[in-house]
């Protein structure tokens, strides 16, 4: 199941509306055939697996595993449990049950009706984690969100005076590109009016490969001059006003959009937090201090999972406490 969840992972940020869903197929103790869901409207990761084994003779003593339980329903694809049956494999462990009501339980009860040997729950919390995007949207009805800020030495994400239009970098290189790492991953990203007027953002992955997510601002389009990047046709933009954060979760809920990097600024990010609609936080610390200007965020109800470096820059990720 780990090497499942681990082919699973190539399709961060292409999948988009479809789970993260790995598989492999193994005869006697042996892994003959593996695949993943690289795209929404592609094979899925059972269908990939059971094709590249060689032997197909070998598949009616085989085991497949799958991260997921497999579809039960025609979408742009056939239903994978019909497949695994056509196959005649035997037994299939799966690591969590589908969240998504058109499959909810029912791929497992048409495997088990047909006579396959079913197990289920086989590091489960790996799978749950592994999409927990498709999780959280689909049982909270909201995207999964990941608040982002840059904060200094001395605790301030901003100067207290700009003198021009356009970021001051708090963190390295090596920490910008792999935020725009984080960027690709995800399918939407969020930053309040003010932001945009004293940064001008791009809100792209221009320095790392993979699509750029929808840009969405908390203000009015028209308060916004013509020559800023948002109004350039780079990637999608959505002006969605003067809402409050409960609002945003149900607008990206009804556009489809899985998840959401929060990155500022400060007013905004502070409101996520205090009404509680955030997942994770990704708080990077770099070298600078300001001595004054715009305070990072007050962090509540937060654990500590772990630290990451960049060169000079520390990125600390919390989760919300259970």
């Amino acid at each position: 199941m780990k090497r499942c969840i681990a082919l699973a992972c190539n399709g961060l940020g292409t999948t988009y509306p479809n789970p993260l869903v790995g598989s492999v197929v193994v005869y006697k103790g042996k892994v003959i055939g593996e695949g993943w869901h690289q795209r929404a409207g592609e094979p899925h990761a059972e269908v990939r697996a059971i094709a590249s084994v060689r032997d197909k003779s070998l598949l009616g003593k085989s085991t497949l595993y799958v991260s997921l339980e497999p579809c039960s329903h025609f979408g742009k694809t056939p239903p994978c449990a019909d497949l695994i049956i056509e196959s005649g494999i035997p037994k299939v462990v799966i690591g969590t049950v589908d969240p998504f009501a058109k499959v909810a339980g029912r791929g497992i009860e048409k495997l088990r009706a047909a006579g396959c040997e079913v197990v289920v729950g086989v590091e489960e919390e790996a799978c749950r984690e592994l999409n927990k995007r498709f999780f959280t949207y689909h049982q909270r009805r909201r995207p999964y969100i990941i608040l982002k800020w840059a904060e200094t030495v001395d605790g301030f994400i901003a100067p207290a005076d700009k003198e021009c239009i356009a970021p001051v970098w708090i963190t390295g290189s090596l920490a910008r590109q792999y935020a725009h790492k984080l960027r690709a991953e995800e399918m939407a990203i969020a930053v309040g009016l003010n932001t945009v007027l004293k940064d001008n953002p791009s809100l792209t992955t221009r320095d790392w490969y993979g699509s750029n997510p929808l840009r969405v601002v908390l203000g009015e389009e028209t308060q916004v001059p013509e020559n800023y990047a948002l109004h350039d046709d780079q990637a999608e933009t959505l002006w969605v006003g003067h809402i409050t954060a409960e609002q945003l979760c149900k607008v990206l809920y009804e556009r489809g959009v899985q998840s959401l990097i929060v990155e500022g600024g400060r007013q905004v990010l502070q409101e996520f937090i205090d009404a509680g609609l955030w997942d994770e936080v990704l708080r990077f610390i770099g070298k600078p201090t300001f001595g004054a200007g715009v305070a990072a965020p007050i962090l509540k109800e937060a654990v500590l999972k772990g630290v990451q470096h960049f060169e000079e820059d520390r990125l600390l990720r919390y989760k919300r406490k259970e």
